[in-house]
């Protein structure tokens, strides 16, 4: 019962990291589920639902089609709504219904986009993982699928990879990392996947060097480097200290060429604990390093992508279960993490909230910060 939660939520699904990334780029998106399901996605994980429009669409799977495995239904559904949408491209999603049923979702894609002559992605997606997942994996395939080749580089041009309001929120966040790079001399190619058309991201071989912003734009960026040989900085805007971190890891990789991962080290403070995505939390940590000289743990709740290998630091967890975070934090003497975890955490810890919305949806939306703009100092002292 290790993996049994009484207390704390679950992070936003895979299907619905799919759905996220994908969501503004001109393609229908079907999540091959249950009528009505897509709610939850809509109501608490997708803040864009209510102010723009999209294609994101549920099956409709019944009973009998599940156990019976009629897959022309789906596919006919699809290509009938291709038509009257004439979307840019089709994807896939699954759930844990076509998981224990053995659906081909790579077979189902190809022969959607033989018939419908766009691409469509098919997503083995089993709502048992992350969205870290479900993102990451959407962006890898856009970016496989989708790029074009490009005839030259653009100076100072870069793409922001990651980007989504799962991590993000609709709070102004995307908009400030774009204006911050403006400001520096910067060229935004495209903001994967907030604030950008699919043009602009299908152009993505022009940038001289990828921001990778949170976990979910890691597995693009290695792609694209090996595709286009474009450099890599891994970093997060976290407050004005990371900030001016992260530009001038930009600056050197594009003397140099080089992948950076922007972070800085300090002296360990156990004490001070940070519980969130990888990416994100760890450039937190970094800026309360480059503040105050001392790093914060950081407790990473997601799964261990390869992609992720070494980003963390030495004094930085993996922990997924409640009793194991609440073990690690035991003796915590400052959390940050989003409003959930504090039933968990020590009475006598300073509790310092930063709601998340992959993991509490829209409870705290409003209190969700612009990244660009946290005060560190009046984060770290009462």
């Amino acid at each position: 019962m290790r993996q049994a939660r009484t207390v704390l939520s679950t992070y936003s699904a895979d299907t619905f990291g799919v759905c996220s990334a994908l969501y503004e780029l001109g393609g229908m998106i079907v999540m091959h589920d249950a009528s009505g399901c897509n709610s939850t996605y809509s109501t608490h994980d997708e803040p864009r639902w209510y102010h723009s429009d999209a294609m994101v669409f549920i099956s409709g799977l019944t009973e009998i089609e599940a156990i019976m495995g009629d897959d022309e239904k789906l596919i006919g559904d699809i290509l009938e709504t291709v038509d009257a949408l004439h979307p840019a491209f089709t994807a896939i999603a699954g759930t844990p219904i076509p998981m224990m049923t053995g659906f081909d979702f790579d077979s189902v894609a190809r022969e959607i986009e033989e018939r419908s002559g766009i691409p469509c992605f098919g997503f083995p997606t089993n709502g048992m993982r992350s969205y870290l997942c479900g993102a990451s994996e959407a962006l890898d395939a856009f970016a496989r699928r989708m790029t074009v080749d490009v005839p030259a580089k653009r100076k100072n041009a870069v793409n922001l990879l990651g980007v989504t309001p799962l991590d993000f929120s609709v709070n102004g966040t995307a908009e400030s990392m774009r204006a911050i790079l403006r400001e520096n001399g910067y060229e935004v190619t495209g903001c994967w996947s907030m604030g950008s058309s699919l043009e602009d991201l299908r152009r993505a071989g022009e940038a001289e060097v990828n921001l990778v912003a949170s976990g979910v734009g890691m597995k693009a960026a290695k792609y694209l480097k090996s595709r286009f040989g474009t450099p890599y900085v891994v970093g997060a805007m976290t407050g004005k200290p990371m900030t001016e971190q992260i530009l001038r890891a930009l600056k050197q990789t594009l003397a140099d060429g080089k992948d950076r991962v922007a972070f800085c080290g300090g002296r360990p403070d156990p004490g001070f604990c940070i519980i969130g995505e990888g990416v994100v939390s760890r450039s937190l940590a970094s800026a309360v390093a480059l503040e105050r000289g001392v790093l914060p743990r950081v407790i990473d709740p997601f799964e261990a992508l390869p992609e992720l290998e070494g980003i963390l630091s030495p004094s930085d967890v993996r922990a997924s279960g409640e009793e194991e975070i609440q073990k690690i934090c035991r003796d915590a003497g400052t959390v940050v993490a989003d409003p959930l975890y504090r039933p968990i955490l020590p009475k006598s810890c300073r509790f310092v909230p930063m709601p998340h919305e992959a993991f509490s949806g829209r409870i705290w939306r409003r209190q969700i910060p612009d990244f660009t703009k946290i005060e560190i100092k009046g984060m770290v002292e009462e």
